[in-house]
């Protein structure tokens, strides 16, 4: 059995599943201060202590990373940047938390200018009368040669708590992007860190030793104790999960939307040929652009909660969320309350309910039952609108998805599937809207949690060859080993394929589980006046996203 739990603003998920069927599911209220207890409930609400005992996984999802970048709460960071020529430093991302610092590599990772350790040690002793001890580390070539960013990291490590390096984070060349990557990953270090460890000891807590997993931005896990250093991946984790949780209804060859209605917020996903996108670079969250992969959503600020007001004449519904329907008690009338009103959903105080459709229909001079049609509509015009105009962008663009890049692709929905708590309330009407067949899987109040259950570890690997120079560098791994200048294509597959193995396993990781596939493979002539001296060879490999087998649970 697995156990599989969502960690959301509102509410916290949990399933216990076997054989990818629910037996059980719950819904306790997230406490922001306290998500141990939180994690604790919502497992005693659906395993007894016989259940625990045949557990195979844990894996969860969580907005905890996600919340607190969009709310900007992010913890101070020494940003070190090793720029070198070529890009104004005002000109890159952060410049106003940078400090530039002398040294670089060239685009082949051969040294071009040292450090300046005297500079070095009059900026850790102005890191430390600011006190910080957080610090963020990148090279613009370090993908090529770490070289610099250890030596950095080096000299600040007695003052530091923790560093974390552009390497290491992703092995694409993007500089700009790999600055916003490593300083969100020390941002929220601290945050990230105090749950792996509230984690650790939810499992003492249960007396179980299973395998802990959280989920990634790409829908993908990663063992809990080792996310504590790549924080940075969890970050979009919810909407991924969503995604998870909505593939086995995906069909195959079939171009396909699916939307998650929350309390604050609506996610809208697109399957191409029943598979997820992907965002080719990196995800973006709140300007931020990242090289974290991941799924390709978009969120809307509108969901069952958002605050409803009289503006001008008319209603205006979100982007704010003041709290819970005023069937639950809340401060304002939200699309729940119209819900209830009009005898959707049968939860709630429908006099409650009533009472707050009432209140706007004073205000409009309309009957409650106008009124709350027509927040029904709005909303379901809303929603339809964004999915629109995602595919529309989409289209306007080379479509990736989580397996290949579809050259040419233009994607056309045929079918629209609806999760979340007002699910069942809104699908038709947004289906009729976009003219689409509707579907509302079972469970869909609780995609999340079921979606990271039955998620399969992912890791991806970025390698260089230079067989002029005969050296080849794993970038995330931040490795060089020599190599011969007969170093081939097939080569270099050969190792990452290996190296990749070795470290899907040492993150959780089942063989069962392992699709390896390699997603870019380029070689380039190095020539030298004018002779070809070698070969430039770069290769990605990764083990898809995907749903774990069903005999490894």
């Amino acid at each position: 059995m697995i156990l599989g739990i969502d960690v959301g603003g509102t509410h916290t998920d949990s399933v216990l599943m076997k054989n990818r069927k629910i037996i059980r599911k719950s819904k306790v209220l997230t406490d922001k201060n306290d998500i141990l207890a939180c994690v604790l409930s919502a497992t005693h609400a659906v395993a007894n202590a016989d259940d625990l005992k045949q557990l195979k996984r844990i894996v969860l999802s969580t907005t905890i990373s996600t919340n607190a970048v969009a709310q900007n709460q992010l913890d101070p960071v020494g940003l070190i940047v090793m720029n070198g020529p070529g890009v104004a430093p005002n000109d890159l991302p952060l410049a106003d938390k940078t400090t530039i610092v002398a040294g670089y590599m060239n685009h082949r990772g051969i040294e071009a200018k040292e450090p300046d350790d005297d500079e070095l040690d009059a900026l850790k002793l102005e890191f430390a009368r600011k006190k910080l001890d957080n610090i963020a580390i990148i090279g613009k070539f370090s993908t090529r040669n770490p070289a610099h960013e250890r030596h950095v990291q080096a000299l600040f490590a007695d003052q530091s708590k923790h560093v974390s390096l552009g390497h290491h984070l992703s092995g694409q060349l993007n500089f700009p992007r790999r600055i916003a990557t490593t300083y969100l990953n020390e941002a929220i270090w601290n945050l990230h860190s105090r749950l792996v460890g509230q984690l650790s000891s939810y499992l003492k807590q249960l007396g179980i030793d299973v395998p802990l997993y959280i989920l990634k931005a790409d829908g993908g896990t990663i063992d809990v104790e080792q996310s504590r250093n790549y924080p940075v991946q969890t970050i979009l984790s919810g909407p991924a999960a969503t995604i998870m949780g909505v593939l086995p209804f995906v069909p195959k060859d079939v171009d396909s939307v699916s939307i998650d209605v929350g309390g604050t917020t609506t996610d809208i996903a697109l399957f191409a040929d029943g598979a997820p996108l992907l965002e080719p670079q990196g995800v973006e969250i709140e300007g931020h652009k990242t090289l974290i992969r991941g799924l390709l959503t978009h969120s809307m600020a509108l969901g069952g909660d958002s605050q409803i007001r009289v503006v001008d004449g008319g209603l205006q519904i979100g982007p704010e969320r003041k709290g819970s329907a005023m069937a639950f008690d809340g401060p304002m009338p939200t699309p729940t309350d119209a819900m209830i009103f009009l005898g959707l959903a049968a939860i709630g105080d429908k006099a409650k309910a009533a009472a707050a459709i009432d209140g706007l229909a004073q205000q409009l001079k309309q009957s409650a039952q106008q009124v709350a049609e027509a927040i029904m509509q709005q909303v379901c015009e809303n929603i339809a609108a964004k999915v629109r105009s995602m595919v529309e962008a989409v289209n306007g663009k080379p479509v990736y998805t989580i397996h290949e890049l579809l050259e040419g692709k233009k994607i056309v929905p045929k079918q629209l599937i609806v999760v979340g708590g007002p699910a069942p309330y809104l699908a038709k009407q947004v289906g009729a809207l976009l003219g689409l067949t509707v579907v509302v899987p079972e469970d869909s109040d609780v995609i999340n949690a079921s979606g990271a259950a039955m998620a399969r570890t992912t890791v991806e690997l970025n390698l260089i060859a230079d067989t002029d120079a005969q050296l080849m560098s794993i970038a995330e791994e931040g490795l060089q080993v020599e190599i011969s200048k007969r170093f081939t294509v097939d080569d270099v597959i050969e190792v990452g394929r290996d190296k990749l193995q070795k470290i899907a396993k040492a993150a959780g990781a089942r063989d069962e589980d392992m699709e390896i596939e390699v997603t870019d493979c380029q070689s380039f002539n190095v020539m030298r006046g004018f002779s070809t001296t070698g070969k430039n060879i770069r290769v990605r490999v990764q083990i898809k996203p995907g749903l774990i087998k069903q005999e490894s649970i």
